[in-house]
């Protein structure tokens, strides 16, 4: 079967509509069950529709539904990434990039962006922003509907920013006026957060994302300043648990990691210049680490060779090993680390890259899997529905040749794809 005919087929088989009561299974020669944190041998997987109704040792091919044949292969939940951006172009030198396009346009790049993290293993993502406010949602809408593939979305609508701060589209002329939909959730005061993650959200975002502090990528702004004052973030933290969901931080400087987790958020992303009583701080109320700790390689090898401004590189260089340094001891102190990678920085697709970083700074194999499963799912509030490979979970299912718990690596290419009972990749 080709590859080309199984994309189309993918697109039938995600329509809700097509998701019977079926019943199939799949015999897994090794099967990682990550919330035990076991390795099991020679399983069946029994799937009813979308979901998982049993996992039991193999006793011969049943007769009652197909069987996929991944008796040779590691099979282990589909991965989850926490910190995508798969709405907008991926990043280039162009600080304009994001005025380039029409909406109409980007909602195929959108589509396609959807598509690639899919087909590289990722069968749910947490979106953190796009310029554009609620394409996300229009994007996580349609792949729910059947319209085009993609991983299951939980996405923010709009970044909460300050003017001109990390979350808007900056280094432009004065006199240029940006699009009301590139602004909805720049706000004034805490009374305009109020107004604005209520807005958000009453658009249908999944959860908040909050602009804490500069940025590496948005010029004119510092990772370590602080942007949003405690008072704006907790305001939307406040707009949030009205309608029970959380927000999330955008946070590199220590001091806006501090202050955005006592105005009530659930996770911090970045956390770059991260300190001892930020971790020590994470690591007492619970809050979720999203440390996209792959990133800086990609934008210092890539960004210098395509002229990527000198002010991201620099800031790039001041986070990067530092980032790591604290990621390492959030590990040892077991923080909550959740896999997430800023996708769109680099391209889509290749989120499994990060994986082996997160071995190299202190995790285990099994804990970098968990991360992108049983933790991410817990972060988002979905634990046992994705993520994992047990009765009552969806049928997201990943294969690869290898045993990824002795080698992380073997996740950077997975040619068997699982998405709610229907196989949508399929390759040798």
């Amino acid at each position: 079967m080709t590859t080309r005919f199984l994309a189309a087929a993918a697109i039938a088989a995600l329509i809700p509509a097509a998701a019977s009561a079926q019943v199939s299974y799949v015999h897994a020669g090794k099967l990682i069950d990550p919330q035990a944190g076991k390795v099991l041998t020679d399983q069946l997987i029994r799937i009813e529709g979308e979901k998982i109704v049993s996992v039991a040792p193999w006793k011969g091919a049943p007769k009652d539904g197909k069987v996929t044949d991944w008796s040779k292969l590691t099979v282990l939940p589909g991965l989850i990434d926490m910190h995508t951006h798969l709405v907008d172009q991926e990043q280039t030198e162009n600080i304009a990039e994001p005025l380039l396009t029409t909406a109409a346009y980007q909602s195929f790049i959108a589509a396609d962006h959807a598509r690639k993290t899919l087909m590289a293993g990722f069968t749910s993502v947490r979106d953190v922003g796009t310029w554009r406010a609620f394409g996300d949602v229009a994007l996580r809408d349609a792949i729910n509907n059947g319209l085009v593939p993609g991983p299951r979305m939980s996405v923010a609508g709009a970044y909460i920013t300050i003017p001109g701060g990390g979350g808007e589209v900056t280094g432009i002329a004065d006199d240029v006026k940006l699009p009301d939909e590139m602004r909805a959730g720049v706000v004034e005061d805490a009374a305009d957060a109020h107004r604005k993650a209520a807005n958000i959200l009453a658009h249908h975002a999944d959860f908040l994302k909050l602009i804490a502090t500069g940025a590496v990528l948005t010029v004119g702004t510092e990772p370590g300043q602080l942007e949003l004052t405690e008072d704006e973030m907790r305001a939307a933290v406040q707009e949030a648990a009205k309608r029970g969901t959380y927000a999330t931080a955008h946070a590199h400087g220590a001091e806006g990691m501090k202050a955005a987790m006592r105005a009530g958020v659930r996770s911090i992303e970045h956390g770059s210049l991260m300190d001892d009583e930020a971790i020590a701080m994470m690591k007492a109320k619970g809050v979720f680490l999203v440390a996209d700790i792959y990133d800086g390689d990609w934008i210092d090898e890539y960004g210098k060779a395509h002229g990527w401004p000198a002010e991201t590189l620099r800031k790039n260089y001041e986070t990067t090993e530092t980032q790591r340094e604290g990621f390492r001891k959030a590990v040892k102190v077991g923080v909550k680390i959740a896999f997430g990678t800023d996708a769109g920085v680099f391209p889509h697709g290749l989120n499994a890259r990060q994986l082996p970083y997160m071995v190299k700074y202190g995790m285990t194999p099994m804990q970098a899997i968990q991360s992108a499963t049983t933790v991410a799912a817990e972060l988002m509030s979905k634990t046992g529905q994705v993520g994992c490979d047990a009765a009552g979970c969806y049928a997201d299912l990943i294969a690869v040749p290898v045993d990824p718990t002795t080698d992380i690596a073997s996740l950077l290419k997975v040619p068997k794809v699982m998405k709610g009972g229907a196989v949508v990749k399929d390759e040798p």
